[in-house]
């Protein structure tokens, strides 16, 4: 499976803007997850990926998709890819892809959260998770394991 991040426009097949029915609509012409949580009238549609365990988020402003969460796979083994600006954002180490993504002109904001922004792009990049994601030598995450595309940021 390969999910695509198009800034300012969505994860996949999923379009910022677009309402609950076209998401809900947009999930079951997929097949390819499952929603594990919902409200009829949603600020947030949860749907996970069982093989790999990946999980996803849609959030809902006023009835429309504003913002997809993605949580990195927890099958290391997983055949799946999350790419930006063709980079494997969930495979490619965090401190690598940084530096590929500023050398590509992108203006990259750190903090000491452990989040990266990307406001231009309206993306951020986190290590957030409490899975034990394979670490450094020093124990930090080697990957990034948490990507917000949003409409603001």
């Amino acid at each position: 499976m390969e999910l695509e991040l198009v800034p300012h426009v969505g994860v996949g097949r999923f379009r910022l803007g677009m309402s609950v029915d076209e998401a809900r609509a947009a999930v079951e012409r997929w097949g390819l997850f499952r929603t594990v949580s919902s409200d009829e009238e949603p600020g947030q549609i949860g749907l996970t990926h069982d093989e790999s365990r990946l999980n996803i988020v849609l959030g809902f402003t006023k009835g429309a998709l504003s913002g997809v969460e993605l949580f990195r796979f927890q099958d290391e083994d997983a055949d799946v890819r999350v790419l930006l600006d063709g980079l494997d954002v969930f495979r490619t180490p965090s401190e690598d892809l940084f530096e590929q993504l500023a050398e590509r002109g992108h203006a990259i904001e750190e903090n000491d959260l452990g989040f990266d922004a990307l406001p231009e792009l309206k993306v951020i990049l986190a290590n957030q998770s409490s899975y034990e994601y394979p670490v450094d030598e020093e124990g930090d995450p080697l990957y990034y394991d948490y990507v917000l595309v949003a409409d603001r940021i």
